[in-house]
């Protein structure tokens, strides 16, 4: 990060003047670029004009969690990238279970946990986009049990095509739910890109007793989901203008819904992992529990709770193909039972922006997670299975 890069940023997020300093430019995808006659790529930190707005979602191939690389494929990378070969005695938690965030032990009383997360447009509204994508990068300090301190900011904009008012918006729509978490964005980055592409570096403070893994869960566990599902099936629906105004509404509020619950389960002594369900959906986050464990994760369909209308509209076809990418990238490991409706694979593994938390804790502790998630304000969080002695696959029932 570097301050000039912070202050653009900030004068972008405040006025409708470029006038902090030079943007550093990132010319992926020169072909999509404009040339002069010469073909020589033209600078890009020209200002939109104000006139004629894109939809945010038009000007990306992809959006939110949807975005992220196949399971398969990524696991391919990580193999041949040399990833985690330092690993001090100090990194609580690094990326051997593709867990949430990583963690550093500070102190017998502190540990950081630290992640990013950031993402292309999963809606139209610049302040909405901000919003989401903010909540959806605290996910991560939340879920591992710890409590965010302090946020910077990841900014990639096309210059020349979105008006400085609307990226200000996107800036703002993250601030605010930063501000609801209690929390600064302390600084940040900034590129000239192709695509919008905005999220934050999210750091938190965790007692190293009350971190809480994916890989935690023992036989017996009872599984809970703190969110409805089908968020990316909503976003499949709106990028085809097919989705209703009740719906948006329920999809704003579903991934704008910051998930608080995370330390105050981590303080129960019954909890034994924690995870969010996000990209690879519940399939794939549930999956990463049974490997992390090396046991079984038990999934009863009909206890899973959907967003309203996200049935009908999977039915209709309007699923992500982010969904049929995670299948590929995990599906073996996922038994599907007898008499499950048509669509319960494509939900099991749609891609969740913003998701909710899912819980592994003791039968004598749920009612106390419960009871957490309702405080919070999340009314349909819901017991939808269980963890048993088994291989470490997922299987939907």
């Amino acid at each position: 990060m570097q301050a000039w890069g912070w202050a653009l940023l900030s004068s972008i997020s405040s006025t409708n003047a470029l006038q902090a300093g030079p943007l550093h430019q990132c010319l992926h995808h020169p072909g999509a670029l404009p040339s002069n006659e010469s073909g020589m790529i033209q600078p890009m930190t020209t200002p939109a004009s104000t006139t004629s707005t894109p939809r945010l979602t038009s000007l990306s191939h992809g959006g939110g969690c949807g975005c992220k690389i196949a399971p398969g494929v990524l696991s391919q990378i990580l193999q041949q990238s040399g990833a985690g070969a330092v690993m001090p005695p100090e990194l609580l938690v690094g990326i051997e279970t593709a867990d949430d965030a990583a963690v550093y032990r500070l102190n017998d009383a502190q540990a950081l946990v630290a992640t990013t997360d950031f993402f292309m447009p999963i809606v139209d509204d610049p302040y909405e986009f901000g919003r989401i994508a903010a909540t959806n990068a605290l996910s991560d300090v939340y879920a591992m049990g710890g409590k965010p301190i302090m946020a910077l900011a990841l900014v990639a904009m096309p210059i020349n095509v979105l008006p400085l008012d609307v990226i200000g918006a996107i800036i703002r729509g993250g601030q605010d739910v930063c501000r609801a978490a209690g929390i600064p964005i302390a600084g940040g980055h900034t590129i000239d890109s192709v695509e919008p592409i905005y999220g934050l570096v999210a750091m938190g403070l965790v007692h190293p007793d009350r971190v809480r893994r994916n890989a935690g869960a023992q036989a017996g566990d009872l599984l809970v989901l703190g969110k409805p599902l089908g968020v990316g099936v909503y976003s499949a629906a709106l990028k085809k203008e097919q989705l209703s105004d009740a719906h948006y509404r329920e999809m704003i509020a579903n991934t704008t819904r910051l998930n608080t619950p995370g330390p105050l389960l981590a303080d129960l002594p019954g909890v034994h992992a924690i995870t969010d369900v996000t990209g690879f959906g519940l399939a794939g986050h549930g999956l990463e529990m049974a490997r992390g464990a090396g046991l079984t994760v038990a999934i009863d369909w009909a206890r899973v709770p959907l967003l309203p209308g996200v049935a009908e509209l999977a039915a209709a076809g309007h699923v992500t193909g982010a969904s049929g990418r995670n299948w590929a990238g995990y599906g073996a490991d996922v038994g599907l039972g007898a008499g499950l409706p048509a669509t319960a694979q494509a939900l099991v593994t749609d891609p969740q922006t913003s998701g909710g938390l899912l819980v592994a804790c003791a039968p004598e502790s749920v009612q106390d997670v419960l009871a957490i998630f309702e405080r919070e304000g999340f009314a349909q969080a819901a017991v939808i299975g269980a963890v048993q002695s088994g291989p470490a696959r997922l299987e939907l029932r």
